[in-house]
């Protein structure tokens, strides 16, 4: 019960503010909501990247094939700009609240089952997870000057873990409220 409460705060919490998450509350927040513990933003999927790759290619290819080159090179533009907004749109944001954590996506709304609330949260570690703990899902890809934690918690079918590359392995185990190991 008290995880679905924790739940609900999260998703209040992070309504409050827009995406980017650095400009404060949002205008429309009735509310000043408090401020969020720990955010950071991560590339796109491999899926939606692979879709638009695919899409653009194509899009080309066919303007290419039936009006040659000047075609291609009028299309382009509008081809590969529309591709880079759909990339934009499929940015992710990793957020701690006071009440939880979640990975949202700036063009879809959170859902609860995507929240993990921080009374979940049994342990921080940097580094793959050791032994003895359940296999992990990866949230998120390696980027330059990130650190690899693990992290392992409570969910509907037991205990369950995931890895991510955070900005602050420091910062993001206090944001959690337990102490990096």
């Amino acid at each position: 019960m008290r995880a679905a409460r924790e739940r609900d705060l999260h998703l209040e919490q992070i309504r409050g503010f827009g995406f980017l998450a650095g400009r404060g509350p949002s205008r429309r927040a009735t509310s000043v909501p408090a401020p969020l513990r720990y955010w950071q933003y991560d590339l796109p999927r491999p899926v939606p990247t692979v879709f638009v790759v695919v899409v653009v290619s194509l899009w080309l290819a066919v303007f290419g094939w039936g009006g040659g080159r000047e075609a291609l090179v009028d299309e382009a533009p509008l081809a590969v700009g529309l591709g880079l907004l759909v990339l934009l749109c499929n940015v992710g944001r990793f957020t701690v609240s006071n009440h939880g954590l979640s990975l949202d996506i700036g063009a879809t709304r959170t859902t609860p089952a995507g929240v993990i609330p921080l009374v979940l949260v049994r342990e921080v570690r940097t580094g793959r997870p050791p032994e003895g703990w359940p296999p992990a899902k990866r949230r998120g890809g390696w980027l330059p000057g990130r650190t690899l934690v693990s992290v392992r918690h409570e969910g509907d079918d037991g205990e369950q873990a995931f890895t991510k590359w955070v900005r602050d392995a420091d910062e993001f185990s206090s944001a959690l409220g337990s102490p990096l190991r």
